[in-house]
């Protein structure tokens, strides 16, 4: 008896296993539909970039001779023009995500902590509004109110302030503006749920210990938040290093970054293998910046244990 019971259990048991790895080979097939559309529009074209890159710089040819150089890297490396449009952009970039998050963490963390549903929705709706129009719509706007008839310079001017008008666009200052007008939302949207998810409890058990209100916030809530402002930085800074209608726009073509770079060189000039080398380097500045992000979370992971 006690024998029959045995393998009556092993044969359960073994046919669960079964079924367990059979579930999960199914759920494999969920994932499927992602890969290949990953694969086709996102791998494929890359992996073309990378390939024209390398390939002899032959105007107005888009496919790949198999004539490998390294000439297109070494005009990028050895020409001011394009080294210092490398330089600019990052530091553009950087100088974005720093201002986003001093703007975005404060109205954040007001979003996090307020319980009430009604308000709470509001500032949701205020933060959301923003991405429903299009970036060029966004851009248009901005140069209505910060051209040199715009009403910015227009208010100034008539009361007095100034002569003339402010240059508050077509240089690095529009740009800039027009970034951080962009990028704002994605950086509070990846601030919110991490400050939420911050107890309560622990900034009552630091005030509990003898510190102040400011004295909590940047010894617990601050540092505890830190996933939040690494990912919101790295979000930031991806979309302002790759940004083309923003510099475009708010630059008036005087801002020569690596995206402005990309569109000369294949669209007007037809150089693709140049225009692909420039986009390798520029999508190399991206992956650096992805694997900053992954030591500093390292580093404050390791920080918090």
């Amino acid at each position: 008896m006690a024998l029959a019971e045995g393998r009556t259990t092993t044969r359960i048991r073994k046919h669960g296993s079964i079924a367990e790895a059979l579930g999960g080979f199914r759920l494999w097939w969920l994932v499927l539909p992602a890969f290949l559309f990953f694969l086709v529009f996102f791998i494929a074209p890359v992996m073309s970039l990378f390939a024209l890159a390398f390939d002899k710089p032959v105007a107005g040819v888009v496919s790949f001779a198999g004539n490998l150089t390294l000439d297109n890297f070494a005009r990028i490396f050895t020409r001011p023009l394009y080294y210092l449009a490398i330089v600019r952009s990052v530091g553009i970039a950087a100088v974005v995500a720093v201002i986003a998050l001093a703007i975005g963490y404060p109205l954040a963390y007001v979003i996090a902590k307020t319980e009430h549903p009604g308000r709470n929705t509001l500032l949701m709706i205020l933060v959301l509004s923003s991405m429903q129009l299009d970036t060029v719509i966004r851009m248009y706007g901005l140069m209505v109110l910060m051209g040199d008839q715009g009403l910015i310079n227009g208010a100034l001017m008539s009361i007095g302030l100034i002569e003339k008008p402010l240059p508050l666009m077509y240089n690095t200052f529009g740009v800039v503006v027009g970034l951080v007008q962009i990028a704002l939302p994605f950086m509070i949207l990846s601030l919110i749920g991490i400050i939420k998810a911050i107890h309560p409890s622990l900034e009552e058990a630091a005030r509990s210990l003898g510190a102040t209100r400011a004295e909590a916030f940047w010894r617990v809530t601050l540092p505890l938040s830190m996933p939040g402002i690494l990912a919101g930085s790295l979000l930031v800074f991806a979309l302002s290093v790759s940004s083309y209608v923003v510099p475009a726009l708010m630059g008036g073509w005087k801002v020569m970054v690596l995206p402005i770079h990309i569109y000369q060189q294949i669209a007007e000039t037809g150089r693709w293998q140049f225009g692909s080398a420039v986009a390798v380097v520029l999508f190399a500045t991206s992956l650096m910046a992805v694997f900053i992000y992954h030591k500093a979370a390292v580093r404050s992971a390791g920080g918090r244990t």
